[in-house]
């Protein structure tokens, strides 16, 4: 008999963890609280993004969150409050935050985007979920200021150092590039080493092509607790019943500390809210961007242009503040020529909650106390980029393999 792996969360870090475990030979059920339908593995801007290779608890972040802390509508919001929890996790930002660290991190991240990358057109190529959207244009950092300008330059010459492709372009070859730019745009530099998709349409293709395979798919079943015999886990207890495992994998995303909670493993992770716009209509979009200034990615995807930003630490809750909306829609039509944003486009914003470490790299792998629990959460603004070599890694934990890279900088229970 097959060994019976329980995934826990049903995102982007799950369902890629079912794709290459059913491969290995497992039977693998999956458990999500949801319909499956929402939350930030639909919701993010589809990005795959070897490029972006400094961690969010980069140096000034945390005077910046101070800095928007009472601005509800500024793109990197902290919410005041007194909790334990985030209090810890914002000292451990805090210190995180350093350029010896982020040093220390950026070819790590680097290097798991580039494998990451390497399977996604491998899935894509196999055939196995069909055809859907992955495009290989690249992404384009627009600023007006040269300040910005400058200082994007000098992260372009880090990734090069890396060995991968970008540019810098001045304002007539990125008019050439992406037509219908505004005029205040200075200059971008194109990440050429970066690709895109579509969330949703991925999405499907998984929850479609996963239980042709035997993977069971569990929604509307939410994870009440656990049994264990000594330091192994026997199973899951959920709402609609028990399911019996051989591993347990936590994919669970922001929820992931109020589970691992149960199992006595205390996980300093926040859910960070980001919103999104979809644009039903042509626009002007061809190429993905970052506006630089305005802090929003903006993608083309199949039938739709997506708007998506802000990073808002405030708990977890799926309120959506139509303030924060309203600005994400009115600074991205200070880039574009004649690209307006409709009221019903508006209304119809939704958000999700991505879960963020305090050192902006994921927590993948196990933990001391239990032998059969694998971690695969914690990759904030990371998260799909990141899904198909997160779940190759927890793949090749399970099966004992030499995984294809080194874990330490991930491990679960590292310090801050």
């Amino acid at each position: 008999m097959a060994k019976k792996v329980v995934v826990i969360g049903g995102g982007i870090m799950g369902l890629n963890s079912a794709y290459y475990l059913q491969k290995s030979g497992y039977q693998v059920v999956v458990l999500d609280k949801s319909e499956m339908n929402g939350g930030a593995s639909y919701v993010n801007a589809g990005y795959l993004t070897p490029s972006h290779i400094i961690p969010l608890a980069a140096p000034g972040m945390m005077a910046k969150g101070l800095k928007y802390m009472f601005n509800s509508s500024s793109p990197f919001y902290l919410k005041p409050r007194l909790d334990p929890e985030f209090l810890k996790w914002a000292w451990y930002f805090h210190r995180s935050s350093t350029r010896q660290k982020v040093e220390r991190a950026i070819p790590i991240i680097a290097r798991i985007n580039v494998l990451s990358k390497a399977l996604y057109e491998g899935i894509h190529q196999s055939g196995d979920l069909g055809d859907f959207q992955l495009e290989k244009k690249g992404l384009l950092m627009l600023f007006k200021s040269q300040e910005l300008g400058a200082q994007e330059l000098e992260v372009m010459k880090q990734v090069q150092g890396l060995g991968l492709e970008a540019r810098a372009l001045n304002r007539e070859e990125l008019q050439k590039l992406q037509p219908g730019l505004n005029s205040d745009i200075q200059g971008a530099i194109h990440y050429e080493c970066d690709a895109h998709t579509t969330p949703t349409q991925l999405m499907e293709c998984f929850k479609t092509y996963l239980p042709k395979v035997g993977v069971d798919i569990h929604t509307g079943t939410a994870v009440t607790g656990f049994k264990a015999h000594g330091s192994t886990l026997t199973g899951v207890q959920t709402t609609k019943g028990f399911f019996e495992a051989d591993e347990v994998v936590m994919a669970s995303g922001a929820w992931s500390p109020l589970l691992s909670k149960k199992l006595g493993v205390q996980l300093p992770l926040q859910a960070g809210k980001g919103y999104r716009i979809d644009v039903p209509r042509p626009t002007p979009v061809t190429l993905p961007a970052i506006l630089m200034e305005a802090k929003v990615a903006i993608t083309p995807m199949d039938g739709f242009t997506r708007l998506a930003g802000t990073m808002e630490l405030s708990g977890i809750n799926h309120q959506i503040r139509q303030n924060r909306v309203e600005a994400i829609a009115r600074l991205t039509e200070q880039y574009y020529d004649d690209f307006k944003i409709e009221p019903g486009e508006l209304q119809n914003a939704a958000c999700g909650l991505r879960p963020v470490t305090p050192d902006g790299l994921p927590f993948i792998g196990r933990v001391h106390s239990w032998k059969n629990l694998c971690l695969a959460t914690g990759h904030a603004m990371m998260g799909w980029s990141l899904g198909p070599v997160t779940g190759k890694l927890i793949t090749e934990i399970i099966s004992g393999e030499k995984t294809s890279m080194d874990l330490e900088a991930f491990h679960p229970e590292r310090r801050f």
